[in-house]
C-alpha cells in the first residue's frame, strides 16, 4: 500500500476542497471533471475521503470512502460526485449551487477497537475526536468526526449509529465488531 497523505498543509486541504467543488460544478454544467493531477504530492497519495454537500445547514449528500484505494484528489473528485446523488435524498440540482457548502474529510487509517460490549466501547471512545465504523459482516455504518457535532452525547452517536446500520436499537448484535478513525475537514463555503 502507498503512504497516505497523513495532515495536509492548510493551503493543501484548501485546494482539496476547491477541488471538490469544482467538481461538483463540472457535473451540474454536464462537463467532466479536470482530472489532472495536483502539484502537491500529498493530494496525489493513496488516501481515503468523505464528501459532504450542505445547503443552508441541510444535508444534501454525504459520500466517502473508509478504505484508501486510490490517490487523494482523484478520491474526492469521484465521492464529490457520488455525494449530488446520495441515494438517501433527491439529486442535487443546479439551482442550488449558489447556496451548497462543500466540505472535504481525509480520514486516517481505522483501528480497530477491541470491545465486546456497548459498555467497553463508550469508555473508549473520544467524543468530538473518533469517527466510528461498525460491521457485523453483512453490514457496515459508519459516522464521522463531525456527527459529534449533532450527537455531543456517546450514549446518542452510538444509538444513532446502530439504528442507521440498520440493527435493533438497545442490542449490541453478536459478532458486532468496531474500529475508529479520525478527521480532518476542510470546506469551501457558499455563497457562490
Amino acid at each position: 500500500m502507498s503512504p497516505s497523505p497523513g495532515r495536509l498543509s492548510t493551503a493543501d486541504g484548501a485546494a482539496l476542497a476547491r477541488l471538490a467543488a469544482e467538481a461538483v460544478r463540472a457535473r451540474l454544467a454536464g462537463r467532466p471533471p479536470d482530472g489532472r493531477p495536483p502539484a502537491a504530492q500529498p493530494l496525489r497519495a493513496i488516501g481515503a475521503s468523505f464528501v459532504t454537500l450542505e445547503r443552508a445547514g441541510e444535508l444534501r449528500g454525504c459520500i466517502g470512502t473508509l478504505e484508501a484505494v486510490r490517490p487523494l484528489y482523484r478520491d474526492v473528485i469521484r465521492n464529490a460526485q457520488r455525494a449530488m446523488a446520495d441515494p438517501r435524498l433527491p439529486p442535487v440540482t443546479a439551482a442550488e449551487w449558489p447556496e451548497l457548502d462543500v466540505k472535504v474529510s481525509v480520514l486516517s487509517d481505522a483501528e480497530p477497537l477491541l470491545v465486546t460490549g456497548p459498555d467497553e466501547l463508550l469508555a473508549a471512545l473520544r467524543p468530538g475526536v473518533d469517527g466510528l465504523i461498525l460491521t457485523d459482516g453483512r453490514r457496515r455504518a459508519t459516522f464521522l468526526p463531525a456527527v459529534w457535532a449533532k450527537l455531543p452525547h456517546p450514549e446518542h452517536f452510538l444509538r444513532a449509529l446502530l439504528a442507521k446500520g440498520g440493527w435493533p436499537p438497545g442490542t449490541w448484535p453478536a459478532g458486532l465488531t468496531a474500529q475508529r478513525y479520525t478527521a480532518d475537514e476542510y470546506r469551501d463555503p457558499a455563497p457562490r
